[in-house]
C-alpha cells in the first residue's frame, strides 16, 4: 500500500487539472455532438464557464483532484471531466501526477448527454 500512496500526490494532481482547464492546453480537449452544434456564442460561454470553474466542494470533488464541474452558460446545462490516460490513451495513468507518463483529457458535455 504504502507504493501506492507514493503515487497519489493530490495537490500536484490539482495543480495540473486547474492548469490544463483554466488554458486548454497541455492535454487534448473533447466536446461532444451536443455540445459542438450549440450556437457558437453559446460555445464560446461554455468554454469560458468550464476554464473559469471554481466551486469545488467535497461533494463534487471528493478526492480534491479538480476533475469535474458542473456550469450553466447560455441556458445549456454542461458536465466537464478531466480523466488521465497513460501517453497512448489506451488506459488509465499509472501516476497523474507525472505528465511524462499522463495524457489529460477534458471532455464538456450537455448535462442530457450524460
Amino acid at each position: 500500500m504504502a507504493g501506492i500512496a507514493t503515487l497519489f500526490d493530490p495537490a500536484r494532481v490539482r495543480a495540473l487539472n486547474d492548469a490544463f482547464r483554466r488554458s486548454l492546453t497541455g492535454g487534448q480537449v473533447v466536446v461532444t455532438a451536443g455540445v459542438a452544434a450549440l450556437p457558437e456564442t453559446t460555445r464560446a460561454a461554455v468554454l469560458a464557464a468550464v476554464r473559469s470553474f471554481d466551486a469545488f466542494t467535497p461533494d463534487n470533488d471528493p478526492l480534491g483532484e479538480h476533475d469535474f464541474g458542473e456550469v450553466e452558460a447560455d441556458g445549456a446545462r454542461v458536465f466537464w471531466k478531466i480523466d488521465a490516460y497513460d501517453r497512448d490513451l489506451r488506459e488509465h495513468s499509472p501516476d497523474s501526477a507525472d505528465l511524462a507518463v499522463t495524457t489529460k483529457v477534458l471532455t464538456i458535455m450537455l448535462a442530457e448527454e450524460y
